[in-house]
């Protein structure tokens, strides 16, 4: 079973989720705690059903869940799977999905030559990626990504950023909140992928989305 491309997931009509890098992930707004508590029992039973698993992170009036296969580090049609199930689930209690509140952080570490730094990384965040090797992924979700950016040797620039992964209809208001409050467009040359921004002292976040940009 092969990982699905960000149209195919699209296409999938998976109102409640939207993928942020390798995973699926939703919140579902239950409005207090036992009622996550409810919807988190209902999906673990789903999940020994398909014995397939997500990562359930229940707070007081929301519950995150992220899936994603772990045999083949993205997503696939079980994926598809279990998400709409989930959903059913969801509505079955009467809780919605917020896809508009969705993030994931990526941090971005700019390098002429990652296999010299890579090791380095690797020891001390106690994470490996062992399909791709430019990156270092926590694969539970507890820290987030780190990714070797190409960079010139002599290329003068800030070595590391944060890329900001969010839902696709979300990035523009994303983008004009970081506008008004003082920031700088540095670059939207690869929008709708990514858009450089900087803060009034330049230093630079991408705000990023799974769209490709069309040429």
């Amino acid at each position: 079973m092969g990982n699905l491309r960000p149209s195919e997931i699209a296409a999938a009509g998976l109102d409640d989720w939207r993928q942020l890098y390798r995973a699926l992930q939703a919140r579902f707004v239950t409005g207090d705690f036992a009622t996550g508590v409810a919807l988190l029992t209902d999906i673990a039973a789903a999940a020994e059903e398909a014995d397939h698993h997500p990562d359930l992170d229940l707070r007081y009036a929301h519950l995150n869940v992220r899936l994603h296969s772990h045999d083949t580090a993205g997503v696939t049609e079980r994926d598809l799977r279990l998400a709409a199930r989930i959903s059913e689930l969801a509505s079955a209690r009467g809780v919605r999905a917020a896809p508009e509140q969705l993030a994931a952080i990526e941090i971005a570490l700019d390098t002429p030559g990652y296999a010299a730094i890579r090791p380095f990384w690797q020891a001390v965040l106690a994470m490996d990626s062992p399909r791709q090797d430019d990156e270092l992924r926590d694969d539970d979700a507890d820290l987030p990504r780190l990714w070797f950016q190409h960079s010139g040797v002599d290329e003068p620039r800030q070595r590391f950023h944060l890329d900001v992964m969010v839902p696709p209809e979300q990035a523009q208001t994303r983008i004009d909140a970081a506008l008004e409050a003082g920031g700088v467009l540095v670059s939207d040359e690869a929008a709708p992928t990514f858009t450089v921004l900087a803060d009034p002292e330049g230093n630079k976040v991408c705000v990023c989305t799974m769209l490709e940009r069309e040429d």
